[in-house]
């Protein structure tokens, strides 16, 4: 996130020289993408940027504070316009297409467009190009499906049984975490259609339900955990075992407007706020270990420091809570 406010240009230029900022920038390709792919992540193992994907790469750059007009985002603005397109050409799906020798499967390759379709217009919202009708375009024909299926009946039950497993219907269009993002970033889209956020808003409260994401699609079952079904933070031991994650949901809750209107949210960030010691550095409520995550779809956002001792160890959770804290309207005080 770029400082607020007039800065010296001097200043404002040392996010440019942030080591794991220029690692990622130096390793993007000839053809403005990271590795030939778009969602993938670097292991857990890695030490390194080693795989990491094209959103991700880029949605990190602009955490780092890099400006969309940096060249590396600028030569990946192009590809990521066009891959808002409606189409359903296979090598937009990059690793997310059909492997090579496979007969193509219509509705898979659909699916795969509509994942990358949706990451797409999530990093270019976050980018900033809100008011580009491209943008607006991808975004409400997301929304259109989305609202659709929230007011349907099948949004109630949209389970149907397979065998002996319970999937989601071929037909249920829940949101994804990738169109929850883009919206998140696109303040003045969510005005113009307040009615839409008002359903989605009780859709993100209702309980999680037990089954896995997985629906038909076409004649297969398939995964689909980038499907948000309901609560990702319903209690404190779900922030517990994920970090990341919960300050990454408590942060997309604040940029739809809706922490403050939820309760339970709030407690749990008040929470975080409660494990402040009195320089206002967070510390974890357990143990002295550095949160770690799990979660592929928050991996651009934590961690952004590059290791530390120290209170440096909690400079990611100290900032993101603070963020979370100014996007809420409160005011952040100097200890």
């Amino acid at each position: 996130m770029r400082p607020a406010g007039d800065l010296h240009p001097k200043f404002e230029s040392l996010v440019y020289g942030f080591r794991p900022a220029l690692e990622i920038a130096l390793t993007q390709r000839p053809d403005a993408t990271w590795n030939g792919t778009m969602l993938t992540v670097p292991s857990a193992k890695a030490t390194t940027f080693e795989g990491l994907g094209t959103i991700h790469a880029v949605r990190r750059l602009l955490e780092y504070g890099w400006s969309r007009e940096a060249p590396p985002i600028e030569a990946s603005r192009r590809l990521l316009f066009r891959l808002l397109a409606e189409d359903e050409d296979p090598a937009n799906a990059f690793e997310l297409a059909p492997k090579a020798g496979k007969v193509p499967d219509l509705d898979g390759i659909r699916r795969s467009r509509q994942i990358v379709r949706e990451a797409a217009a999530m990093v270019l919202a976050q980018a900033g190009y809100e008011a580009d009708p491209r943008l607006r375009g991808a975004a409400q024909r997301i929304l259109a499906r989305v609202g659709t299926y929230l007011r349907s009946p099948l949004a109630l039950k949209p389970w149907v049984r397979v065998g002996n497993r319970q999937v989601l219907s071929p037909d249920a269009a829940p949101p994804s975490i990738f169109a929850l993002w883009t919206f998140a970033f696109m303040p003045h889209f969510r005005h113009e259609h307040h009615e839409h956020f008002e359903l989605l808003a009780k859709h993100l409260q209702q309980p999680m339900p037990r089954q896995e994401p997985v629906q038909v699609v076409g004649d297969k079952l398939v995964e689909q955990p980038h499907l948000v079904l309901g609560d990702a933070l319903p209690t404190r031991n779900a922030v517990e075992a994920d970090i990341p994650h919960a300050l990454a949901w408590l942060e997309l809750m604040a940029r739809l407007g809706y922490l403050k209107r939820v309760e339970h949210w709030g407690k749990l960030f008040e929470r975080f706020l409660d494990d402040r010691d009195a320089d206002g550095i967070w510390h974890p409520h357990k143990g002295t270990a550095t949160p770690k995550g799990h979660d592929p779809y928050s991996w651009a956002l934590f961690p952004l420091q590059a290791g530390g001792e120290g209170a440096a160890r909690w400079t990611d959770v100290t900032f993101r809570l603070g963020l979370i804290a100014r996007l809420m309207g409160r005011p952040i005080e100097a200890m």
